[in-house]
């Protein structure tokens, strides 16, 4: 695809994102207008300390989860291709576990049980352990797919050609596979950061809690809850187009 083409496409997607967002906001404008609410913006900005607190916590916790979730995920995924029995068991019986419960309960029995039998009283690391831990269990899925879907034939070509182990993997293995895994780590990412709001639960004020109980304080449940979505969505979308970019970068022809 030429410059020109490439330029002209880009013009056009940019267009008829615009023309979209305006027929949303139109549409969400003829939505509220017809709704017979007292709008009491005023007592968001009181408490716009809190909310942004809540904000910028919900943005580590969901940083250190993700790293900790992707890190999991690889060492199950490598666990459950591993050698020995009792590894692979392991592994396997984890995962099972973890996406057999939900992510609620977990959450409660690790922190309310696990944590406080073992004297540990840090809602926030916990709790970013626990999320971690339970996205990691999809992800190891999500990697574990992804690499297994290459065929044979892609490692007899690398064995025809002189590679070794290490060269197969780095060369013809690795960049398949993640081109393959980054829509559904994508797609766990952005539940993880939304599956963040659970952790209320815990005693951690994450900005849902914080909208909570900006709520409970002024009655303005309707004013808390559309800034809100807002904020998880200036979240979840920029990780999203950062995907989409990736997966263009190492998409090819096929």
């Amino acid at each position: 695809m030429t410059n020109g083409a490439s330029r002209n496409n880009a013009l056009r997607q940019v267009f008829w994102s615009i023309v979209l967002v305006m027929i949303v906001s139109l549409a969400v404008w003829a939505m509220f207008a017809s709704v017979e609410y007292n709008w009491n913006w005023s007592a968001l900005w009181k408490f716009r300390g809190l909310i942004m607190s809540g904000w910028l916590l919900t943005i580590f916790i969901s940083a250190a989860s993700l790293l900790l979730s992707i890190v999991l995920g690889f060492g199950l995924m490598i666990g459950q291709r591993s050698p020995w029995m009792p590894v692979r068991m392991f592994c396997r019986g984890y995962v099972e576990l973890v996406r057999g419960t939900p992510l609620l309960v977990q959450l409660l029995v690790g922190y309310y049980i696990i944590a406080n039998s073992l004297r540990i009283n840090m809602p926030i690391p916990v709790g970013i352990f626990l999320l971690g831990s339970f996205e990691g269990a999809y992800l190891a899925e999500i990697f574990r797919g992804a690499l297994e879907s290459i065929g044979a034939s892609q490692l007899e070509a690398a064995r025809a050609v002189g590679f070794d182990r290490t060269q197969t993997y780095r060369f013809v293995i690795l960049p398949q596979a993640v081109r393959r895994a980054l829509p559904g780590t994508a797609g766990e990412m952005i539940s993880l950061i939304k599956s963040s709001s659970l952790l209320s639960v815990i005693g951690i004020e994450e900005v849902t809690q914080t909208v909570k109980v900006f709520g409970a304080n002024t009655f303005a449940t309707m004013e808390g809850f559309i800034p809100l979505a807002l904020l998880y969505l200036a979240l979840t979308l920029p990780l999203s187009w950062w995907a989409r970019g990736l997966e263009n970068k190492f998409k090819y022809e096929t």
